[in-house]
């Protein structure tokens, strides 16, 4: 375990260890508010890599790491995949599955087609993308559960993740008690945890750009940039699924496969743009389809994409 001298080492001498848990190798357990080793985020790259360098040199069963306050996780497995973003979302919604069948997973509005494939064709699921905000995610999830609609998982690619059966706080030492679950039963039954995720189609390419606006009024100049793009993405005939957040465009043809999603930012003069390619080279020919729908933007600094 990794805790990136935030709070979360109790996990191993309160949790992990009175369990017979060996946890030899774990690292950065004593909390330092300066992080000397590196920034406590699952999100963050070199946080990964330290996770994953101690999970692969001490032949560990799975590798943990934590943010500051425990409120988010992700892992590692034992061959040293990391498993963050679609994947902990698909890793959690699959050990969910069984005692949730036809259930509604909810997640931010920045995940992959990938995770819809995997969570409806694969586990029997469904899959709704909302928005960016760990607070939209867990709302939707309440309202979902309270109409009588089965919603088990509200989780960001961040490694926020409320479940149902924790009353919908986002706690990671919950979810990760839930992997060490998972762990032991696979291993009974002569597998490894992340079998439970072997379905998921793995990330090919992915980018994100970050457009700043230069207009006073941000807010109304970058919702007039969406609804230029929105308009141009219809007229050239493009998949748009539904969108609770900015707009999403899906492409399925032999030219070119993948996603991407414009929206403003929730509180900065900022307009990111995500994009997946599903094959190699995908990535350059939705950046062009996304340069030529931004045409006209002259407020918006889209230099990134060139």
């Amino acid at each position: 375990m990794d805790a990136g001298n935030g709070d979360a080492g109790f996990f191993v001498s309160s949790i992990l260890k009175p369990l017979g848990a060996d946890t030899s190798g774990s690292q950065f357990l004593d909390p330092d508010g300066m992080f000397p080793n590196h920034i406590p985020n699952p999100e963050n790259k070199a946080a990964m890599e330290s996770v994953r360098g101690a999970t692969v040199d001490n032949h560990a069963d799975l590798g943990l790491i934590f943010d500051t306050d425990v409120d988010r996780m992700s892992a590692v497995f034992h061959t040293g995949a990391e498993v963050n973003r679609d994947a902990i979302i698909a890793l959690v919604s699959a050990i969910l599955a069984p005692s949730y069948p036809g259930g509604t997973i909810v997640t931010d509005s920045v995940t992959s087609d990938r995770l819809t494939v995997f969570l409806e064709k694969t586990l029997g699921m469904k899959h709704l993308r909302y928005m960016r905000g760990y607070k939209n995610v867990i709302d939707k999830c309440r309202e979902l559960n309270a109409q009588g609609v089965v919603s088990p998982l509200a989780m960001e690619t961040s490694g926020h993740g409320a479940l149902k059966d924790n009353y919908y706080l986002d706690d990671g030492a919950f979810l990760a008690v839930k992997l060490l679950i998972a762990v032991a039963e696979t291993a009974k039954q002569g597998k490894s945890i992340d079998s439970l995720i072997a379905g998921l189609a793995p990330l090919v390419e992915e980018g994100e750009y970050r457009f700043k606006i230069n207009a006073e009024d941000f807010r109304a100049y970058g919702s007039g940039v969406l609804e230029a793009f929105k308009a141009r993405a219809e007229k050239a005939g493009y998949d748009m699924p539904e969108s609770f957040e900015g707009v999403r465009i899906s492409f399925h043809g032999e030219d070119v496969r993948g996603w991407m999603l414009l929206r403003l930012s929730l509180h900065d003069p900022v307009m990111p743009l995500n994009i997946e390619g599903e094959r190699k080279g995908d990535l350059a020919k939705i950046v062009k389809i996304a340069r030529t729908l931004l045409e006209g933007s002259d407020r918006l600094d889209t230099s990134s994409l060139e």
